[in-house]
């Protein structure tokens, strides 16, 4: 049995599907259970439990506390998703903190362990899907913003193979998409998944903040955005070829994500474009 944490997310989906294609047997958890790591419950639900897929976003403050229970139940193995924000600094130092906190209480927790430091979600461009399905101008701070997303697929695959094998154990990667793109070039390539012409417009980053609260959305949100944006216009994110040489294959690209994805993006009403919808934060 495999514990998913984070399964509502883009790669908790992803992992549920491939163990289900391969017969596995797992258990998702997702962020909705507000008391998450209470020893009331949590207990149970790691009995038979094997590995665990770990998501600091999802497990919060209560990490230390399942990896106790975990080692108590008898778990082997964890695999944590992490950002590569704790290598290769971008944004404001607190949330690359959060995510170095995940990874040295996973090291020092007893189970045998792989760490995964992720670059940008290929899928937080789903955010800019509202823009594009109003008009073909995508608004938003920081154009020269430069990541090597990578596609939810990969990640999942690798996590996979740590989970089920081990394979991975003590082992950090470093995973990423094969190409460094900016704000304009990811726009450019959802385009031409849909057969249209894009454009990304920059706007000043004070005005998508507020913007962003204006929604509602929490502090945290732009803050989160806009502050690895602003370094990554300044110094592009990584990029490796670790996910091709784990997986044996190619790393999927950006364009490959955008075209499985062209669905979400499809243009539903001519006239003026819609206000800027701004992107939640980006998972790194």
């Amino acid at each position: 049995m495999i514990l998913i944490t984070g399964a509502n997310g883009v790669v908790g989906r992803q992992v549920m599907k491939l163990l289900s294609q391969e017969g596995r047997a797992f258990t998702p958890v997702g962020r909705a259970q507000g008391d998450l790591f209470s020893p009331q419950w949590i207990e149970p639900v790691l009995e038979g439990v094997e590995a665990i897929q770990l998501s600091p976003r999802a497990t919060g403050p209560g990490l230390e506390e399942l990896l106790r229970l975990a080692v108590k139940r008898g778990v082997r193995r964890a695999v944590l998703l992490s950002a590569t924000t704790v290598e290769h600094p971008a944004g404001e130092p607190r949330f690359a903190a959060e995510f170095r906190r995940a990874e040295d209480l996973v090291v020092r927790s007893g189970l045998e362990w792989t760490v995964l430091r992720l670059a940008d979600f290929a899928a937080n461009a789903l955010a800019w899907a509202p823009q594009v399905k109003a008009g073909d101008v995508v608004r938003g701070a920081y154009a020269k913003a430069a990541t090597s997303p990578i596609h939810e697929t990969d990640i999942a695959e690798v996590t996979v193979q740590a989970l089920v094998s081990g394979a991975h154990a003590g082992a950090v990667h470093t995973l990423t998409g094969p190409h460094s793109l900016d704000q304009h070039e990811k726009v450019r390539l959802i385009g031409a998944a849909l057969g249209r012409t894009l454009a990304f417009q920059e706007l000043p980053p004070e005005q998508v903040r507020q913007a962003m609260l204006a929604q509602g959305l929490p502090e945290e949100v732009p803050a989160r955005l806009l502050g690895s944006l602003a370094d990554y216009a300044e110094r592009p994110g990584p990029t490796t070829s670790t996910a091709a040489d784990l997986l044996g294959r190619p790393a999927l690209t950006f364009a490959d994500w955008a075209r499985e994805h062209a669905p979400a993006f499809q243009h539903v009403t001519s006239g003026p474009a819609a206000a800027p919808h701004h992107r939640p934060a980006p998972r790194r």
